[in-house]
């Protein structure tokens, strides 16, 4: 039981830590992007088309994280050559993205709702020999697939990136002058695309892990707003990537606990909305405790 949770809970982690690493990465150049749900939503379907046209999951991962990054583009555009507010652009590009979708979906599938497609090519999981066969070890560590992997290596490198590098030092001045950052020679708006991008690559492919790592299946809902989700936990970590991660990983954990206790006697609805309840309680205690330690201070 604890085994199938804790495994339940990693890969409930990924899409959110996904798209959450590059959130925090968009933050500290300087956008707060609200649109993370428009490329995961793009992502996941981008992906299981190509994971079953083509029979090969890397090749819809690349494909997933090139739509991705075309929105992210797209997106930063309109931000930084454009001026215009990035709550607005972002929840624009949600909404677009979300009726672009069930559009393509009539149109090309003459089907709502739900695009189920044959021979689709799974995201291979790994079992790690030995390991696997031990309790709780081989939840955490076996059976997993290169995205989860991927996911939790990217959070110490990604540590490394912003503290040791000339390129997270360009960006994190992006982020916090950019009128200093040019005064110094940088370009802050490239430097603001280039974060942006990565951002739409991150949540695309947080989305094909969904279609193609999870389920199986495209849903106009596969995302359930994680997008969101992922903002909730780069802001939980204060944009420190291991906190950030620990964020992603709580709301996992709610998010597995819900689907086992689904079909006990209680309430679907009351179910599914546990792991969005856990993240408005633990941000709002967040928010109470920063307010206390300012008071302190003063």
């Amino acid at each position: 039981m604890i085994d199938n949770l804790i495994h339940a809970a990693i890969l409930m982690t990924t899409p959110v830590l996904l798209a959450a690493l590059g959130g925090l990465i968009n933050r500290t150049g300087g956008i707060v992007n609200i649109g993370l749900d428009s490329s995961m939503l793009t992502g996941a379907l981008v992906g299981l088309i190509l994971a079953a046209n083509h029979g090969n999951w890397f090749v819809a991962l690349v494909g997933a994280g090139l739509a991705g990054a075309v929105m992210g583009l797209a997106m930063s555009l309109v931000i930084t050559r454009l001026d215009a507010n990035e709550i607005i652009v972002g929840l624009g590009f949600n909404i677009v993205a979300a009726g672009l979708v069930r559009f393509f979906l009539k149109s090309n599938y003459e089907v709502a709702g739900t695009l189920r497609l044959p021979d689709v090519t799974r995201l291979p999981r790994w079992d790690i020999p030995v390991i696997e066969d031990i309790p709780v070890l081989g939840a955490i560590f076996s059976g997993h697939d290169i995205l989860t992997w991927s996911a939790w290596i990217l959070v110490p490198v990604t540590v490394w990136f912003l503290k040791r590098t000339r390129g997270g030092l360009r960006l994190r001045a992006a982020g916090a002058g950019p009128k200093a950052a040019r005064a110094l020679g940088l370009d802050p708006l490239f430097t603001r695309d280039a974060s942006t991008v990565f951002a739409g690559v991150m949540s695309a492919l947080a989305g094909a892990y969904l279609s193609i790592g999870v389920v199986g299946v495209f849903n106009e809902g596969i995302t359930a707003g994680r997008g969101f989700i992922a903002l909730a936990a780069f802001y939980f970590g204060r944009n420190r990537p291991v906190m950030t991660s620990v964020g992603a990983l709580l709301f996992g954990f709610f998010d597995a606990f819900q689907i086992r206790l689904q079909g006990r006697g209680i309430p679907a609805e009351l179910v599914q909305m546990l792991p969005y309840a856990m993240v408005i309680v633990i941000l709002t205690l967040i928010a109470i405790s920063a307010k206390k330690a300012r008071g302190a201070r003063a």
